[in-house]
């Protein structure tokens, strides 16, 4: 069948045989010439030009293709050798990591809870331990937040009741509010209380609570005679009777074998003791004690 317009439909591919007359061959691959491999049609040229008419423009000579450049994996070190990473050094292969330094206690922001007896000192050396750090620091007393109560004061002298014991409670509280706030602004601070061993969920517990986790508890604990002697030097209500003392100073000795690093200041004077304290607690930092 004929079309009214135009030059018949080519004949559709076969098999074996090559495309019509007029058509574009089949993209030839380039690739070594096996014999006996199926080779594609031989181009057909370009009809010549008619009388009068110039050629078409000769084709641009093809371009050689660019070599490929194929990585080449290096060659496996044999020498031992190994290879910094940028930033700095890194261990051997099975070597254990370095342990990291620990806080230089002199610079390091700090929560210290001294512990002792009436008489032992905790306050004085508190005092002077936070007037030489060079960081600020706060000295956080319990007594003296105790005694912001002026009327309805619950003094123990008077005799240990629930007023007086609810007045402790709030002031130890009150006490941790305050070192957990100076802590968030980079302050550290020392509190001093007379904490028992034998009551661990109102004493160490609950200033556990209060103040925090990094908590480091020292025991300030002299000899029983230097705890009376010291004693006697009070006035107003923080006097305590002998027999008073010595019954806190018993209880205090339960702190041996707790764990806990324990100072006795028997034979030293303030400025003596505050530099043993930075050597306890430079010790914690390093090993914190299991309390």
């Amino acid at each position: 069948m004929q079309h009214a317009v135009g030059s018949p439909l080519p004949p559709p591919h076969q098999p074996g045989h090559g495309p019509a007359a007029g058509w574009p061959p089949a993209a030839h691959h380039p690739g070594p010439h096996h014999p006996g491999a199926h080779q594609g049609p031989a181009p057909v040229p370009p009809p010549p030009p008619a009388p009068g008419y110039p050629g078409p423009p000769p084709a641009p000579a093809p371009h050689p293709a660019a070599p490929r450049h194929v990585p080449v994996p290096p060659a496996p070190d044999t020498t031992g050798h190994l290879p910094l990473p940028p930033g700095g050094p890194v261990a051997a292969s099975g070597a254990p990591p370095a342990a990291p330094a620990a806080p230089d206690p002199g610079t390091a922001t700090l929560a210290v809870l001294l512990i002792g007896p009436a008489g032992a000192g905790k306050t004085s050396v508190a005092k002077y331990w936070a007037d030489h750090r060079r960081v600020p620091t706060a000295h956080i007393s319990l007594d003296d937040v105790r005694e912001w109560v002026r009327s309805g004061f619950a003094d123990p002298q008077s005799g240990w009741n629930d007023n007086s014991e609810a007045q402790y409670r709030l002031a130890r509280r009150t006490c941790g509010f305050a070192a957990r706030n100076f802590l968030a602004n980079g302050i550290s601070c020392i509190l001093d209380d007379a904490v028992f061993p034998d009551r661990p969920v109102v004493g160490l517990g609950g200033w556990k609570r209060h103040v925090g986790p990094g908590l480091l508890p020292v025991v300030l604990l002299p000899g029983l005679d230097v705890v009376l002697e010291r004693n006697a030097e009070r006035t107003g209500n923080r006097r305590l009777t002998d027999e008073e003392v010595a019954r806190i100073h018993g209880r205090m000795a339960g702190w041996y074998g707790s764990g806990l690093p324990i100072i006795d200041n028997s034979q030293l004077g303030v400025p003596e003791t505050a530099r043993v304290l930075d050597d306890v607690l430079a010790r914690s930092l390093a090993s914190p004690p299991k309390w």
